[in-house]
């Protein structure tokens, strides 16, 4: 598994000269999981180094306002990479960045400075990571003659489907060599069920590399569709009938000892870390759905009839619940959460994710019992009667859902929660006011 480098300064000087570095990206993410960046020429490449570089938060939505905006920008040189595409004036080599405060504390609206801190809480709890298998799901469009995205699909293939069927292929190929190229070991990719509709799966690594990761696999993607002449997005519903685009969260909790939710002697081999865990987060299911799945166009996805879980159970047979334990035991026991999506701010939500699970073992949480029918073809009394409640239907729902729970809102500190809450609601408020083809479709001559 590619791991990250302890660059030094130095390293990282003769990485830039073997290289032919011409400009240095500078990247941090945004509250709403938008990846920004700081482009500088490489004469500023000792000012880097030195953390001596500024810029003013005051720019970016939910950061800081505009008396308190000089912020630093101090590089994880871990996190290092050059891009392996070419471009005009020599190439473009990036790294991610904490948002500092000037007298060098990390700054709390920085999802990622916030994880790094929901991380230390896992360590103080006895744990030494805890790793995460994303499985992003993106739609190909393609583009009109201006560069713009069409809403038509490049492909009429479905889940499996080869060339000429999926005429992605090619696109999907060069995205995985890219991605090798950086540092990813692709584990597999491949046509989704819906039209258009592709994924590429990555080795699973801790916390903070997978999020960081999952930030640069979106450049990519986008990156390279738009040399292929379409347009990638990671929108969870982008068209009506067909199964929108998720983003499989895969986690294991680990200690000295190896997996903490393996046990051989156990109930499906799993210890009662891995069951307290998990009754973590099915307690908080509904607050960590507004972190999770954080758009309007999120509940669009999340309805029956087109795979995403709808309903908070888990099982170890079947797929219809909102977590599965998938087959693989030993250093690959883990649980799978299957509601979010791709517009979720990764470190965000991993940071909800795990303050869930670390209050399931704080306060010994028991999950309901195993689901192992289709919950799908239960009916409402069924569902009552197996303690399985829905997740919520609306963006909305999700926000007053995540108002009442203070262990999720603790993942995410006051800074990051009030800023978020307030853009969230905003957006719910904006979207009532609008009124849709369907409406008039539905309405206009009926009434």
């Amino acid at each position: 598994m590619a791991t990250r480098h302890d660059y030094t300064k130095d390293d990282i000087r003769n990485m830039v000269e073997q290289e032919n570095v011409n400009f240095l990206r500078l990247m941090f993410t945004d509250l709403f999981g938008t990846v920004k960046n700081v482009e500088l020429p490489i004469s500023q490449l000792d000012e880097l180094l030195d953390n001596k570089i500024m810029f003013d938060g005051s720019s970016i939505e939910g950061f800081v306002r505009i008396e308190e905006s000089d912020m630093y920008l101090f590089p994880d040189l871990s996190t290092w990479m050059t891009f392996p595409w070419s471009a005009e004036h020599g190439k473009i080599a990036g790294v991610i960045c904490s948002v500092r405060k000037p007298n060098g504390e990390y700054f709390e609206g920085d999802p990622r400075n916030n994880l790094i801190r929901v991380l230390d809480d896992m360590k103080k709890a006895g744990f030494t990571s805890f790793n995460i298998g994303p499985e992003p799901e993106f739609f190909l469009f393609k583009m009109d003659a201006d560069g713009n995205p069409t809403t038509k699909l490049n492909d009429s293939g479905s889940y499996f489907d080869r060339a000429p069927m999926d005429q992605g292929e090619d696109c999907r190929r060069e995205i995985v060599l890219t991605l090798e190229k950086m540092g990813f070991e692709v584990e597999a990719a491949h046509h989704e069920v819906a039209p258009g509709q592709h994924e590429v799966d990555f080795k699973y690594a801790d916390a903070l590399e997978t999020a960081d990761k999952i930030q640069n696999f979106k450049i990519v993607v986008k990156t390279i569709a738009k040399r292929h002449g379409l347009y990638a997005t990671f929108m969870p519903k982008p068209l009506s009938g067909i199964n929108g685009s998720g983003m499989h969260m895969n986690m294991s909790l680990f200690h000295d000892k190896g997996n903490a939710f393996f046990d051989k002697n156990g109930a499906l081999e799993l210890s009662e870390d891995a069951y307290h865990f998990l009754g973590g987060l099915l307690k908080h299911a509904k607050a960590i759905t507004a972190i999770g799945d954080p758009t309007v166009n999120s509940y669009k996805r999340l309805v029956p009839g087109y795979e995403a879980p709808v309903y908070i159970a888990w099982s170890a047979s079947n797929r219809s619940p909102l977590v599965r334990i998938p087959a693989s035991r030993g250093l690959g026991t883990r649980l799978e959460l299957r509601s979010g999506d791709p517009t979720a701010n990764p470190y965000m939500f991993i940071a909800a994710l795990l303050e869930a699970g670390l209050d399931g073992l704080k306060n010994k949480i028991k999950p309901m019992e195993e689901t192992s029918r289709n919950i799908y073809k239960m009916d409402s009394e069924e569902r009552v009667d197996n303690d399985i409640e829905s997740l919520p239907e609306t963006l909305k729902d999700a926000l007053d859902e995540l108002a009442k729970d203070d262990v999720i809102k603790n993942a995410l500190g006051e800074r990051l929660l009030k800023g978020f809450n307030t853009a969230k609601r905003l957006e719910y408020d904006s979207y009532k006011l609008q009124v849709s083809e369907w409406e008039r479709k539905q309405y206009m001559e009926h009434y």
